[in-house]
């Protein structure tokens, strides 16, 4: 599970900011919105709110960054340069980007991060922890002087410190090579990749996929599609010719889906079933659900991170609320998978629904860099902070929590 994420001068980011899943001691509802993972008690929820070009949508692309540095860098020659997006509204800034994610897998809480810019790697670390109480030790640190590590603790390691390049992650090379904690991390962050909610078509192949092959994932979206009432009964799908043994992607794309209609008499009586081209007939909203379904059925069926940003875009609020309840119910969700999504769907600012340490704003600040913050992290006018029974919608559409646009009338 994701504890939290920080970034520094990544595009509207310049400060370091972190987005964190890990629980407030809150006592409020809904309390099945947190899971207690070795010790640590962790969200499974978050929404992100904010202006357009706030830097909500900066904040996914920087966790996309992350792990595309992370996967693509044993594919760095010497001379190649690395994708360096810093801060660009303050003059001569060519300080390095910052990235680090803190997470739980097997029974470690791992901490890994790194800084870069458009040559080198300047720094690099990854330390472990067993419990929140636990005193934290170092599985290597790499800077200026070079990388350091202890033989016992990271023996996939030796020897290798010389051989990687200056624009190399040692992370990247060590698992590479076979090694067992540099390839565990590597593997969580491989499932951390961020998808759009406006360019869904981009991957509605893979839930094409999970559908011709009848799995579990499938099973359970067409049973969501029907609790939703969307129209249909089923989803059938059929390959062209000469595309029913491949899956590439490229065939993947070119498979077809049709829905199930009832078909009635003139006395309403249901008379038997009628197919349409799925892309043809259904609405966008009800495409777009199908596209996110395999993301989302998936993360659940593996425990894995989500994150969608512009969640709500063409879907209906109450179809945005019944995903959300997918991942904070433990029976739809016991795997423990989480949901992090932008979104300016107001309807969801509900402490029937969220928490307050779910809620969260960006927001540019005089000299446009985002700032991220909590709604617990507010402060009042009066002095006081936003309360569990406040109505966050009307709140936050009334600007007492920041984050929304300032429209300047002549």
């Amino acid at each position: 599970m994701l504890l939290d994420f920080t970034v520094g001068n990544f595009r509207s980011f310049y400060e370091k900011k972190t987005l964190s899943m890990e629980a407030q001691s809150l006592k409020e509802e809904p309390q099945e919105n947190v899971s207690n993972v070795l010790s640590y008690n962790v969200l499974k929820t978050i929404s992100v709110y904010g202006a357009n070009s706030s830097g909500k949508s900066n904040l996914v692309e920087a966790i996309k960054m992350m792990t595309n540095v992370v996967l693509s860098s044993v594919k760095l020659n010497p001379e190649d340069k690395l994708p360096y997006k810093p801060f660009l509204l303050l003059k001569d800034n060519l300080e390095p980007t910052f990235f680090e994610v803190t997470f739980l897998k097997d029974d470690f809480c791992y901490r890994y991060g790194f800084s870069y810019n458009e040559t080198d790697i300047v720094e690099e670390w990854l330390f472990c922890k067993t419990t929140p109480r636990s005193k934290e030790q170092a599985i290597f640190i790499r800077n200026e002087d070079g990388i350091a590590f202890e033989d016992k603790r990271f023996p996939e390691g030796i020897g290798l410190e010389s051989r990687v390049n200056n624009n190399r992650l040692f992370l990247s090379l060590c698992a590479q090579l076979g090694g067992e904690i540099s390839s565990k991390v590597i593997l969580w962050l491989s499932n951390l990749g961020p998808f759009s909610g406006l360019n869904n078509q981009d991957y509605n192949f893979i839930s094409k996929l999970f559908f011709r092959e009848n799995s579990e994932v499938s099973k359970r979206s067409l049973e969501f599609f029907r609790a939703l009432q969307l129209g249909f009964d089923d989803i059938i799908t059929y390959a062209e010719e000469n595309d029913r043994d491949s899956f590439s992607v490229a065939n993947l794309k070119r498979i077809k889906i049709e829905s199930v209609h009832r078909l009635y008499n003139q006395h309403d009586e249901v008379c038997g079933h009628v197919n349409f081209p799925f892309d043809n007939f259904e609405s966008s909203g009800t495409k777009k659900l199908f596209d996110m379904s395999g993301l989302i059925f998936d993360a659940l069926e593996r425990g894995t991170v989500l994150i969608i940003d512009e969640l709500d875009a063409k879907m209906h609020p109450l179809i945005s609320q019944q995903i959300i309840a997918l991942f904070n119910n433990p029976k739809t969700n016991p795997k423990n998978a989480q949901l992090i999504f932008t979104t300016h769907d107001t309807h969801l600012l509900s402490s029937k629904m969220l928490r307050r340490d779910q809620i969260w704003f960006t927001e540019k600040n005089d000299v446009e860099q985002t700032d991220l913050y909590c709604l617990t992290d507010i402060v009042l006018p009066d002095g006081s902070k936003p309360r569990n029974d406040a109505n966050y919608e009307k709140n936050y559409i009334a600007g007492r929590y920041g984050a929304i646009p300032y429209i300047v009338n002549d």
